[in-house]
């Protein structure tokens, strides 16, 4: 399995996926998954001809589990790191949820040299918590309540984090109860001060000036029924701070559409792709 060694400090070792050929499209996880949150989507985009790479944020999946290094300035200097091992050009990067903090912020630091394009799917971006100019995010004490929980009891928080993430209940039929066992059973192995830490990052970084950056076709992707990252906050405010992006709202869709409506996702993504 291909690893590599990140620059920015705790250094740790980053595993991804690369496969297939032609430009490559990037995939970057939402919290508290990996990279295999994005099976249904890696199938796809290989069967229409792309080349797909996918890796595991550090403390998740199958990366390094350093003691810090959970800022968006450090996620977007090991997705760096990974570009520029792979000596990466015209590549489109995707990011889900937390993962959208990342391409904004790549591209806030690094530019899109290396960049064709880019998606933010269900993603955090511009900016969730609740200040003074920004009065319609969520309140400081949602996430510290999330923190909490987590200390208080890990198992306990993702059964009910991932009923809101599916919008599910056990039996319910919307999905397999299967599938979200396996989500629940990725995020059991991230790594504890990880899982926390990144709740900090993605409930409270501020990417508006990040997303003035955005000078590349963009792909934003949000469910109307999201109760993770509402599309009011998040998808909405970003199509309307990126010029020319490409909106799509999928009706009736929780957080989790990747998985809900995986064919219709992958659907607009390889026609973005094309496009």
């Amino acid at each position: 399995m291909p690893f590599l060694e990140t620059n920015a400090s705790p250094t740790t070792q980053l595993f991804y996926s690369d496969r297939g050929d032609g430009d490559p499209v990037v995939l970057i996880h939402g919290w508290p998954l990996s990279h295999r949150m994005w099976d249904a989507q890696i199938s796809a985009l290989l069967d229409a001809g792309h080349r797909v790479i996918a890796y595991d944020r550090r403390g998740f999946g199958q990366s390094g589990h350093p003691n810090g290094g959970y800022d968006y300035d450090t996620f977007a200097s090991d997705l760096n790191d990974l570009l520029s091992a792979l000596d990466l050009q015209n590549v489109t990067l995707v990011g889900f949820s937390m993962g959208g903090g990342e391409v904004a912020r790549y591209i806030g630091r690094y530019g899109t040299d290396r960049i064709a394009k880019a998606m933010l799917l269900g993603a955090v971006p511009p900016f969730l918590l609740k200040t003074d100019d920004n009065p319609d995010g969520a309140p400081q004490e949602l996430f510290d309540g999330m923190i909490d929980g987590l200390k208080k009891d890990r198992f306990a928080f993702f059964e009910e984090f991932f009923q809101n993430f599916f919008n599910w209940t056990p039996g319910n039929g919307s999905l397999s109860d299967d599938a979200v066992l396996y989500a629940k059973t990725v995020a059991w192995g991230a790594s504890s001060l990880a899982t926390q830490q990144s709740i900090t990052a993605f409930g409270t970084t501020d990417f508006r000036e990040d997303l003035k950056k955005f000078d590349i076709p963009t792909l934003i992707v949000h469910g109307d029924a999201d109760r993770i990252v509402p599309i009011e906050i998040s998808g909405k405010k970003s199509h309307a701070a990126i010029a020319g992006s490409r909106y799509e709202v999928l009706s009736d869709a929780p957080h989790a559409f990747a998985a809900t409506h995986a064919a219709k996702l992958s659907e607009l993504m390889i026609d973005f792709l094309k496009s």
